[in-house]
């Protein structure tokens, strides 16, 4: 069937070594084939901007071109403003800065030719153990995630950027990552229906672009056991029959496990498709994935009609999105309102942390290693303390002298293929040496707050809510400031 590529969207991934030329050939490949877009990962300004526009102009159709932009564009795209997560931007309370953070997202990433953007997150932070979802959500309340989210998604699309609405029916009671296995979750019908499914409804009325599903199954929606994904019960007779959503249902990635467990990629996107998803996201073998569904359109595995259905549909929103262009492009005011956003959702957990004044010995303990993608850089924290005139040297073991302040760099943030949400043993073992030696160390930690009560030892612990650059900075600028 011609055309059916053009329901992909395989991802691009950015090298800093070489650009984007290591995915030339999937480029090319892409761009033969018809694909309807792709997902991009990393980049800086203008390598973006030039990216989108070779794509557009060599594309036979309207692209959709997305990128996970929850903490804003930087936290994509190297020079655009990262923003904090959205569970610290929710714990303002403050629902105008939730539609600022929207905006200013969107028109960064508009003017660089992203007119996707998968958020907002609409998972109820309500399972502490969840190690996938934590402070990526806005909150446990689903009142006030679906009011939040219909914020972000009004302001995202005003700017004529797509938003996406994640991971339907709910990822947020999950104990499994769905990138290493599918989690299945228990939950009755009617408690789904009554907290879970509310961020959606208000999603779908604020008019959402599309939804995100989660390789998550609900036997009480679905009693096959199919995840979300893969559910007709759940795409077709409830996203699109009883909640009434007309928009694009785009799948989460098409690399994780919780898809891909006990078929190949060709016949999960067969099924995906047949149970009601428009688009696939990031298909690892594409040209073996367009095969397979020419095939099963072929020969009638796959319905000519719905298909037709999905093709329109992406059509429809591929051109509904804003070109590319310098209008309504994000202020210097915008980007500095950015950086004072990151300041505000710094929160003291527990004590009352001292000012840190110079010399400082910093002890690093990094909780994000391990996984595919490396993790953020934890230079930033120290550039912009020495910036700020102090003396900083990074340390594996404190003095203990009580010359210097002591501060502990914990790192623990949501991470996929991590596993877990809170901190190793080995990592707390690493706090508690230095307490121990050094009693009246500040331990900032660079996740969600909560993680605190696993710190027994600490008198004074301040939240970032995660290690992304722009927290970092806020984090020092927090730590030597007068108070």
């Amino acid at each position: 069937m011609n055309g059916v590529a053009q329901l992909l969207l395989p991802a691009l991934r950015w090298d800093t070594a070489v650009g984007w030329e290591k995915e030339r050939p999937l480029i090319e490949k892409g761009l033969q084939l018809g694909v309807g877009g792709f997902i991009l990962f990393g980049g800086v300004e203008d390598a973006v901007r030039s990216l989108t526009k070779e794509l557009r102009q060599r594309s036979r159709v309207p692209l959709l071109i997305g990128a996970d932009l929850e903490r804003g564009a930087g936290q994509q795209i190297a020079g655009a403003t990262g923003l904090p997560p959205l569970a610290a931007i929710a714990s303002l309370g403050d629902t105008d800065a939730v539609r600022r953070a929207a905006r200013l997202t969107a028109r960064e990433a508009r003017t660089m030719g992203v007119n996707w953007d998968y958020a907002p997150v609409c998972d109820l932070d309500i399972e502490p153990t969840n190690p996938i979802i934590g402070t990526r959500s806005l909150g446990s309340n689903p009142r006030v995630v679906a009011k939040l989210a219909s914020e972000w998604i009004d302001a995202c699309q005003a700017e004529g950027v797509l938003a996406c609405a994640k991971h339907f029916p709910g990822h947020g009671r999950t104990t499994v990552d769905s990138h290493m296995k599918m989690p299945v979750v228990n939950a009755s019908r009617q408690e789904l229906l009554d907290n879970d499914l509310l961020p959606f409804r208000a999603a779908i009325e604020a008019g959402v672009a599309s939804v995100m599903t989660a390789h998550v199954a609900f036997p009480s929606l679905d009693p096959s056991g199919m995840p979300a994904t893969l559910s007709r019960e759940i795409l077709r007779w409830l996203l699109r029959q009883q909640m009434k959503f007309e928009g694009l249902i785009v799948t989460d990635a098409f690399i994780m496990d919780g898809v891909l467990e006990g078929r190949t990629e060709g016949e999960a996107a067969i099924r995906a498709l047949d149970a009601g998803c428009d688009v696939l996201l990031y298909p690892k073998d594409l040209a073996a994935v367009a095969h397979a569904l020419e095939k099963a359109v072929e020969t009638g595995t796959l319905d000519r009609e719905r298909i037709q259905h999905s093709l329109r549909r992406r059509q429809k929103w591929a051109q509904w999105a804003s070109p590319p262009n310098e209008y309504r492009r994000a202020s210097a005011a915008d980007v500095a309102w950015g950086a004072t956003l990151a300041d505000r959702v710094i929160q003291v957990v527990r004590g009352a942390p001292p000012r840190v004044t110079s010399p400082v010995e910093v002890v690093v303990v990094d909780d994000d290693l391990g996984g595919p993608y490396p993790a953020p850089s934890r230079d930033p924290f120290f550039q912009t303390l020495s910036l700020a005139g102090a003396e900083v040297k990074r340390v594996e073991k404190v003095s203990g002298d009580g010359r210097a302040s002591v501060v502990v760099a914990l790192f623990g943030d949501i991470r996929s293929w991590k596993g877990r949400p809170g901190y190793s043993a080995e990592a707390r073992k690493v706090v508690d040496k230095v307490i121990d030696k050094a009693p009246e160390a500040v331990v900032m930690q660079f996740s969600h707050p909560r993680l605190a009560t696993e710190l027994k030892k600490p008198k004074h612990v301040v939240s970032a809510w995660g290690g992304e650059t722009v927290m970092q900075h806020a984090a020092a600028r927090w730590l030597l400031k007068a108070r």
